[in-house]
């Protein structure tokens, strides 16, 4: 890695700023968290700091407050459960900055975690003075939020000018290691499989995973669109009509590269458990809610040839069983490959989820937006902004 890791630096009686993503699900009201799985993310962390000697400083943001305090967003039930996972006091700040955050911080307390960084709007504006406040008295810097690692904010960007060093943590660490090997110099042949709603939400990575893949294997709504530009009849399918002559120029330039659907799970409206069809040619009063059993079989056949896969979103209406076989169906394949395999955070993770093949996959990123820009070739703020080695 070009960058420094949380391992190159001499953390002993050092009082080190953690950027972390503790951005969990709160039950109404705020007071209960419903998946504490980005909290244990970073556990390696922050107990590999602690094992060096060092003096945590935790930050992170929580929800959308819009720049103000909201209770229902606070990060005071995060400190509760860390506390369990750890085993040691952690301190809660009732801010981010200010003369108790100081007080805090020149104290003896080992590790504090820091009020919610978005109750003030500077933190999302990366205003210099509010990131200089965020580093007083901070020894050195971990990045170890990649979920946010796409956004220039305080916490991520602005804060390093004002530390002597600024590291990668090790989940930050583990994703660009990851990421990087499959998109510099993956093992051959590679295969990416994209889905999802809308082209438009991914033509930087359709057309960056172009010049990576031997295959790309479309599904989802998006491949509707592709085929309304093959001319092909797409029924009550969602289609982005806007975006028709751009996906006929990304088919031309693809060639027999960019695979689509050859057959369709087809319905009559989108709700869980609704009579379906399979169907090769989508009737006019149709819409396709999942890739059919050909196109499967197809999709599983060339993962199964692949040495590596990049995966980013569902085949299907994934959250409205039975629309989530065709997705169920390729996490398998791509768990049966024993390919190198990276797997974008959201649906696709779900998928791997249901499909009980998580502990096959190579790599499964904790970052949506931050793991799709990365494959769309787009160098990312937060990273860019860490110490080079």
């Amino acid at each position: 890695m070009p960058k420094l890791s949380i391992r190159d630096l001499d953390l002993r009686a050092k009082r080190v700023f953690i950027r972390v993503d503790f951005n969990v699900p709160l039950a109404p009201g705020g007071q209960e968290i419903t998946s504490d799985k980005r909290i244990r993310a970073s556990l390696p962390t922050i107990k590999y700091a602690l094992e060096q000697g060092a003096q945590l400083v935790l930050a992170s943001h929580l929800g959308r407050p819009k720049g103000k305090p909201n209770p229902e967003m606070s990060l005071r039930p995060v400190a509760i459960r860390l506390q369990e996972l750890i085993g040691r006091p952690v301190a809660f700040a009732p801010d981010c900055i200010g003369p108790d955050v100081e007080k805090l911080k020149g104290g003896t307390d080992q590790v504090i975690l820091l009020e919610n960084l978005r109750y003030h709007p500077e933190e999302e504006k990366n205003d210099p003075t509010f990131a200089k406040e965020l580093a007083l008295g901070i020894d050195y810097y971990v990045n170890d939020a990649f979920g946010t690692a796409h956004r220039a904010h305080a916490s991520t960007v602005g804060i390093i000018q004002f530390v002597p060093e600024a590291a990668a943590g090790l989940l930050m660490e583990k994703e660009l290691e990851y990421l990087t090997k499959v998109t510099q110099n993956p093992p051959l042949p590679c295969a990416g499989i994209l889905g999802g709603a809308k082209v438009s939400d991914k033509i930087e990575v359709i057309e960056n995973l172009l010049k990576i893949v031997d295959k790309l294997l479309i599904g989802g709504a998006m491949a509707y669109t592709f085929m309304r530009a093959q001319g092909k009849g797409t029924g009550k399918s969602l289609v982005e009509a806007d975006k028709i002559e751009l996906a006929k120029e990304i088919l031309a330039k693809a060639g027999d590269k960019l695979m689509l659907p050859v057959d369709h799970v087809v319905a009559a409206e989108l709700a869980a458990g609704a009579p379906y069809e399979i169907v090769e040619a989508i009737p006019d009063n149709m819409m396709a809610v999942d890739i059919g059993p050909k196109t499967i079989t197809l999709y599983a056949g060339e993962i199964a040839k692949a040495k590596s896969v990049i995966w980013n979103g569902p085949m299907g209406v994934f959250e409205k069983p039975p629309f989530d076989a065709g997705t169920v169906a390729l996490a398998k394949a791509v768990a049966a490959s024993g390919a190198l395999s990276v797997v974008g955070g959201g649906d696709s993770e779900k998928a791997i989820k249901a499909a009980g093949v998580a502990d096959k996959i190579s790599h499964i990123s904790t970052g949506g937006g931050a793991s799709l820009e990365f494959l769309s070739g787009i160098e990312l703020p937060g990273v860019a902004a860490l110490t080079d080695k």
